[in-house]
């Protein structure tokens, strides 16, 4: 049986913060304000994952009022998505992500987040997709005050309602 989620989310921008998005960090003067590093990418596609599941959002796993996950980076919350499917004998088919940002420029980053990104989920660079997008200067995006994700997960999982 596939089964899909989607995910969403966003971070403000901040100064005195290092930038991360799909576990690279990217050149740039502020950075995502956040309790772990605030990677905008990897939490929506881990959310993406666990939907695909059925199960709450990431932040039913890794609460940001619990210190243990206090600047610990992201790669971590996809590492237990993958392994939440793994532990119902599936397998993550392929992940469709877009990071809208105005600033900083996202594509010359996204093959080493691909690579980043499968290496979390345990899973080949080829069936990660990364998109980015400006949000054509409109909305807070646009003015530069946050960065925005949106991903989709297919997920593969034993029939377990009977079903074909």
């Amino acid at each position: 049986m596939t089964r899909v989620g989607i995910g969403y989310d966003v971070h403000a921008l901040v100064a005195g913060r290092k930038l991360v998005l799909g576990g690279v960090e990217i050149p740039h003067s502020t950075g995502l304000d956040g309790h772990s590093d605030a990677d905008a990418l990897m939490h929506a596609i881990c959310d993406a994952v666990l939907g695909a599941l059925g199960e709450a959002d990431i932040g039913t796993f890794f609460p940001n009022t619990d210190p243990r996950w206090r600047g610990v980076p992201s790669k971590i919350f996809l590492q237990e998505a993958a392994r939440q499917v793994a532990s119902r004998s599936g397998r993550i088919i392929n992940i469709d992500a877009t990071v809208m940002a105005q600033q900083p420029k996202i594509a010359p980053h996204i093959a080493a987040m691909k690579e980043r990104i499968a290496a979390a989920l345990q899973i080949d660079a080829r069936c990660v997709g990364i998109k980015a997008t400006t949000n054509e200067g409109l909305g807070f995006i646009g003015r530069e005050e946050g960065i925005a994700a949106m991903a989709v997960a297919g997920v593969e999982l034993p029939d377990l309602y009977g079903q074909s």
